[in-house]
């Protein structure tokens, strides 16, 4: 993905189900700048952790065009694309704060990188690796990213260093 340098804004677009990598295609070929924000989530395949990149906004893209010059109707009738996201007749822009923290966190391998403000104490849930889905307390945060946590495991507390990356807050129902 190559972000426009014009003062072109961005705009959202609703997807068909499972048809994110479609859209993205034709639409770039259309000319639009399209961008789909990733984060990586670990299942369970096979008895296996698998590691994969998903829509951070499933079922969504973001696009940048102006829409005086480019010919954005031709959007909704784009393959994978259900319709652009309108006030009335006129497309809605995306609030541009919005679409500037979306795009500085986009790390090298074009993911989202969660900002990570941990507090000991604090809980967090694993979003990756073997102790997916596990919740944890927050002992420490080091230097290097890493999170030591406390995790229960056969009914007592080991610590953990976990990637900073790979947590995020606990729910109030976790």
């Amino acid at each position: 993905m190559v972000i426009g340098s014009s003062p072109a804004r961005w705009y959202v677009a609703q997807l068909k189900p499972n048809s994110h990598r479609i859209a993205l295609g034709h639409l770039e070929r259309q000319g639009f700048v399209a961008f789909v924000p990733m984060h990586a989530t670990t299942e369970r395949l096979r008895g296996a952790f698998c590691t994969r990149s998903k829509p951070l906004f499933p079922g969504y893209v973001f696009l940048q065009f102006d829409p005086a010059t480019a010919g954005w109707s031709k959007i909704n009738a784009t393959r994978g694309v259900t319709r652009l996201i309108c006030s009335g007749a006129v497309p809605r822009p995306v609030p541009e704060g919005v679409m500037q923290a979306l795009l500085a966190r986009e790390d090298a391998a074009g993911r989202h990188a969660p900002e990570a403000v941990f507090e000991p104490g604090d809980p967090v849930a694993v979003t990756q690796g073997p102790f997916a889905d596990f919740v944890a307390t927050v002992e420490k945060m080091s230097a290097d990213e890493r999170v030591w946590v406390l995790l229960e495991l056969m009914g007592r507390e080991t610590r953990v260093a976990v990637p900073a990356a790979q947590l995020r807050p606990a729910g109030s129902g976790s």
